[in-house]
């Protein structure tokens, strides 16, 4: 198959994260999180909550810069706690808050709903085969950054 712009992969996933970037956001702004704080919530949570900023740009492969704005921006919110670790006085432990816990089923529902409502139609086996599929691709593309650019974006 030759790829074409109206095929484009790069073309319909950058649709896609902006669609779902649309979606987070209208269903969290009451929540006072925006759809840039939603991964590094789901991850914390995920976690039980204590981890330190590193280990979440890491996870997320999303710079130290973009991590220390979400948290802030967590932080302001009541989601999270950050205090310097006794270890090692650079680095910080993140923390959820009673108020993040509570909001964990909502934020689970809302990828739920998501996921669901993006592969109506889709077989099981469809469903799969797209996760596998979009998993492979983010490696191939992770090589590519890493391996051939030489680009190391923690």
């Amino acid at each position: 198959m030759t790829i074409t712009n109206s095929n484009s992969i790069g073309k319909w996933i950058s649709v896609l994260y902006r669609y779902s970037q649309i979606y987070i956001d209208k269903e969290l702004k009451s929540y006072n999180i925006g759809p840039g704080q939603f991964p590094f919530l789901i991850l914390l949570l995920k976690s039980n909550g204590i981890t330190t900023q590193d280990w979440l740009s890491k996870c997320l492969n999303i710079d130290k810069a973009t991590t220390t704005r979400a948290l802030t921006k967590l932080e302001r919110s009541g989601y999270i706690t950050r205090k310097v670790n006794p270890i090692d006085k650079r680095a910080r432990i993140v923390t959820v808050t009673d108020k993040a816990v509570k909001l964990k089923p909502i934020l689970h529902q809302i990828s739920e709903t998501w996921t669901t409502k993006l592969t109506a139609g889709f077989s099981d086996w469809e469903k799969e085969l797209i996760a596998t599929m979009l998993e492979k691709l983010a490696g191939n593309a992770e090589h590519i950054i890493r391996e051939e650019l030489s680009i190391d974006e923690k």
